[in-house]
């Protein structure tokens, strides 16, 4: 089985380490290298390669390149490729666990890491040939490709929110933003409806991903509900409602990164 594979990196010496220990397996094809977030998305969009090698804290935090990428494929993909994260931070690896990625290597990379890369990705290929999904209601099987899809499409997140013995679920695709109240968090949902929740912002910072973004110290707001950003006035405006919220110069690079986002996206500038 060979495996076509994309490298992004914002370090060009990096980039050139890891091609050159991967060149020394035959199953493994380079396709390309990015250094950037938009590059790098545009390029596995376009070559769909088995497998890309990420970093995910760039010494130039300008490339935005993060795990955030991740969720962005979730957007266009079905089935997204096999993220293998190569950075030389440890205290990543809990996040990179929450995204499913294939493996985390630790830099300087090295030739053994790759072997077992090789010999995972040998053993996940002959599962996945050998396992068949019996359907509940036929007797018909899902072929394993099949399969794979439907593991691999992401649900929605459903936060829990408990109190007292009460349990209120909540879909995040519902919830347009969450403000700070002291040791409490108020979630604002879709439907005009605040829920209270007896947890710091920074919890929720902490526990939540991209569409969910930091962008001032009472505020944590769903990309999917921004309207419009007004970067002269510092405000986000929430879809079909009045709310602007603010978003301070501390959080800037996280605008410039929405901004980025939504430009990555089906898009038209006038």
């Amino acid at each position: 089985m060979n495996y076509s594979y994309i490298i992004i990196d914002d370090d060009p010496e990096s980039v050139l380490k890891t091609k050159a220990i991967a060149d020394s397996f035959s199953e493994l094809n380079f396709i390309a290298a990015a250094d950037n977030y938009s590059d790098a998305l545009n390029l596995i969009l376009e070559h769909n390669p088995k497998l890309v090698f990420l970093e995910i804290d760039p010494a130039n935090t300008k490339s935005n390149l993060s795990l955030n990428l991740i969720d962005a494929l979730y957007r266009y993909l079905n089935r997204i490729p096999k993220i293998i994260i190569t950075t030389s931070k440890k205290d990543l690896a809990f996040e990179a666990i929450q995204y499913e990625v294939t493996d985390y290597l630790i830099k300087p990379l090295k030739s053994i890491d790759f072997i077992k890369l090789t010999l995972k990705l040998k053993k996940s290929h002959l599962d996945d040939e050998i396992v068949l999904i019996q359907s509940p209601n036929t007797e018909e099987n899902i072929s394993p490709i099949k399969a794979a899809e439907t593991t691999n499409k992401k649900k929605n997140l459903i936060l829990c929110i408990k109190s007292y013995g009460d349990h209120r679920y909540i879909d995040s695709k519902d919830i347009c933003f969450f403000q700070a109240d002291n040791n409490s968090t108020d979630i604002h949902l879709n439907n005009g409806e605040v829920i209270t929740a007896f947890k710091t912002l920074k919890h929720f910072e902490a526990v939540l991903t991209n569409p969910f973004i930091r962008i001032h110290n009472s505020y944590i707001i769903n990309r999917n509900y921004i309207a419009r950003i007004h970067t002269g006035n510092s405000l986000c405006y929430i879809k079909n409602t009045t709310i602007k919220l603010p978003f301070s110069k501390s959080y800037k690079k996280n605008i410039d990164f929405i901004i980025s986002d939504f430009s990555n996206e089906n898009y038209i500038e006038i």
